[in-house]
């Protein structure tokens, strides 16, 4: 039987989302000693490289600690009233700025202001202090919305920036952005129904390879295969090369593909739509943790950590246990993605990748490691 009739006849059945697992108890994810013992080294790792300030790689991004932060406390052996932990918030804290009310510094650069933002938010929010924070939270909440690309930038839901965000109010608005910024509205409890992840999902849905009502960009059915591409801002830009093939197609990738999923779900598209169904087809077709999907031999190393984590994070807001490849196979992704980062993991406890997008600076990596990790935990 042909890969193709397989999955269509999966898709009918529901077996091929994994939507009918809901009444598998089966234990999944990896063997808890293994889960433990990568977390643990990290943990070791983060408690003996974290800086004065407490903060991480704080010179290169005052982004960083919070990522390492959300993946330590996420992992739920650490807490917020350990000393790690502790130093780090308050290094965070010394990034509000009661003028702006975003969580960027006093004089950030204007291009760190949404994923910094959103990242603190996140961290924030896992230290579950909602008495000391709640406020700090909302203003940046209220912040990241004015950055949002919509009728206050004369950008009407006619224009491929709408719904968008960029690195700043300015910025040319861009998948990985968005999902960040969707993350950090979901975090704080912003409903699907709100008007920014209502005009979120119209630029979401404008990243995906998919010709419809909910794509009419020239080079949505160029490859039509479901998956997502970096932008669809200013003709449409991808990672997997460098500007769009002659015929003005634009090849989707992995990391771009699981934030693209997350991103609809999170704004209130059903897990059978159409976008989510093919979106979720190419996974299976493209199923892999040994690299980012659907990028060429040479780049698939780039945001490999980043795509772990988004990885991991889409699958459980998808309520997933296993993946049904392709060819039938079933993948628990859980225990995948743990082994993946256990045989990668250096001695030190750290992780380092290629220089693409910061991913050389084990601290960066590390906490997405951290992230990822924190959605991989065994179940029973």
């Amino acid at each position: 039987m042909k890969a193709s009739m397989y999955t269509a006849m999966l898709l009918v059945t529901g077996v091929v989302a994994g939507w009918s697992e809901a009444g598998d108890k089966s234990a999944v994810g990896p063997d808890l000693k293994t889960w433990e013992k990568v977390v643990g080294k990290a943990i070791d790792f983060a408690k003996s490289n974290q800086q004065a300030n407490g903060g991480w790689s704080t010179d290169k991004s005052p982004g960083v600690t919070g990522v390492m932060l959300t993946g330590l406390l996420r992992s739920g052996l650490v807490t917020a009233d350990d000393p790690v932990a502790a130093r780090a918030l308050k290094y965070i804290e010394g990034l509000v700025n009661p003028k702006a009310k975003h969580i960027a510094g006093k004089d950030p650069r204007v291009q760190l202001q949404n994923y910094v933002t959103c990242i603190n938010v996140m961290a924030l929010q896992a230290a579950n202090r909602a008495d000391k924070y709640k406020a700090i939270i909302g203003d940046a909440v209220l912040f990241l919305k004015k950055l949002q690309w919509d009728e206050g930038e004369d950008k009407g839901p006619d224009n491929d920036f709408f719904g968008g965000a960029g690195y700043d109010s300015k910025s040319r608005p861009d998948l990985s952005n968005t999902q960040f910024f969707l993350d950090a509205l979901k975090s704080a409890g912003v409903s699907s129904d709100d008007p920014a992840l209502k005009k979120a999902m119209i630029f979401v849905s404008r990243c995906q390879n998919l010709k419809g009502e909910h794509n009419d960009r020239p080079w949505a059915k160029k490859i039509d295969d479901g998956s997502f591409i970096y932008t669809p801002a200013s003709g449409g830009v991808t990672k997997v090369i460098d500007k769009a093939n002659p015929d003005g197609s634009l090849p989707g990738y992995a990391s771009m593909t699981y934030a693209g999923i997350k991103s609809l779900v999170y704004c209130g598209v059903a897990k059978d739509d159409p976008r989510v169904k093919k979106a979720f087809e190419w996974i299976q077709n493209n199923y892999t943790v040994e690299g980012n999907a659907g990028m060429p031999e040479a780049r698939k190393e780039w945001g490999l950590f980043y795509s772990y984590h988004t990885m991991a994070k889409c699958l459980d807001a998808l309520g997933l246990d296993h993946v049904v490849d392709a060819k039938g196979k079933k993948h628990d992704w859980r225990k995948d993605i743990t082994e993946a980062l256990a045989k990668r993991q250096r001695a030190d406890g750290s992780w380092s990748n290629v220089s693409h997008w910061m991913e050389a600076d084990p601290n960066l990596v590390t906490g997405y490691a951290l992230m990822a990790l924190s959605y991989c935990k065994p179940r029973k």
